[in-house]
């Protein structure tokens, strides 16, 4: 995928992708409330249009360090609670390695390089 800037620009890349691989995106899909009473949205919901197999994809850029690592841990909470399955696709240099390495094991989520290979899995597609 493209160098992205922000979780917007992460948002499209992954939107461009599902398109290119045949899948239906929604982009801000409300979901409810968090506990606190803040609405629950989802970056990018993916469908497979045959299968209606769906997947939530939370979309985290970070280029300098900053205080998108920080939400990390509550978002993969956060995650845990969607009536579909989620992951976090992450992109930019700004993630510590530490953080990485917690995105990574947490089996929730998927540096942007590897996306595709990733939902081709996922979604049971043919593998490039």
């Amino acid at each position: 995928m493209a160098k992205t800037s922000s979780g917007g620009d992460l948002e499209r890349e992954v939107e461009e992708l599902a398109a290119k691989l045949g899948l239906e995106s929604r982009r801000q899909v409300r979901l409810g409330r968090r506990l606190w009473g803040a609405e629950r949205r989802i970056d990018v919901v993916l469908t497979e249009p045959v299968s209606r197999k769906r997947l939530g994809v939370e979309c985290k850029s970070q280029n300098t360090q900053g205080s998108a690592e920080e939400k990390i841990p509550a978002t993969i909470q956060d995650i845990g609670a969607w009536p579909i399955p989620g992951i976090v696709v992450f992109a930019g240099h700004g993630f510590s390695p530490t953080m990485r390495s917690f995105l990574i094991a947490s089996g929730r989520a998927v540096a942007s390089d590897d996306l595709e290979d990733w939902l081709r899995f996922f979604f049971g597609l043919a593998l490039a």
